[in-house]
Order: C-alpha cells, then structure tokens, then sequence
C-alpha cells in the first residue's frame, strides 16, 4: 500500500522559495529506494501535471515551465523525496503531490500560494 505524505507548503511572494517535502512509510518506505518518484501540481480548473520526476538512480526531468527554478532530490535513508522551488511566480500556485511514476492514487497535496 502506497502512504506518501506530503508537506511544506505554504504562502510565498513572487520571487521567493519554497521546500516541498514527501515522505513515504509503510511498505512504500521499505521500497522506496526502488522507485521512480514524480512531483506533480493541479492549478484550478487545470489537469494535474508533472513538474519534476527523479528515478532510482537519480536521474532528473523537468519540463521547460519549471526548468532551472525547481530542483527535485531524494534522501533514500529516510524515504524522502523534495522538491525545491526557487524564483516562483503566480503561475506556480497550485496544490503540489508527489507520487511513485506510475501510481494512479493520489494524498492530500500540499498547497502552495504564489501572491503578493
């Protein structure tokens, strides 16, 4: 059974950071290392979308929307995986998840807020 949580969302001016952060526990934490993890956002009245994906060995993919803003890392010791988000815009306000690639069920997300 997959158990990811997710956390560090939040309220950010344009221009500023955040640090997302996921967490898996259960069976998904023993296995996690194995996995090829995606973070993904859903913006109002938009389809979810990738916006970072990090395989088992640590290779990255971004789409060009987020490319040299978002940086996606993973600390298979404590079966996390971040996402690290840098000169955000109003456009990246969105509720923010992390799944296994491949998975289709879905936690809670966590929202982040772009705004002035």
């Amino acid at each position: 059974q997959v158990q990811l949580v997710e956390s560090g969302g939040g309220l950010v001016q344009p221009g500023g950071s955040l640090r997302l952060s996921c967490t898996a526990s259960g069976s998904s934490g023993l296995l996690f290392r194995f996995y090829n993890m995606g973070w993904y956002r859903q913006a109002p009245g938009k389809q979810r979308e990738l916006v970072a994906d990090i395989t088992s060995g640590g290779s990255t993919n971004y789409p060009d929307s987020v490319k040299g803003r978002f940086t996606i890392s993973r600390d298979n010791a404590k079966s996390t995986v971040y996402l690290q988000m840098n000169s955000l815009t109003y456009e990246d306000t969105a509720v923010y998840y992390c799944n296994i690639v491949g998975n289709d069920r879905w936690g809670q997300g966590t929202q982040v807020t772009v705004s002035s």
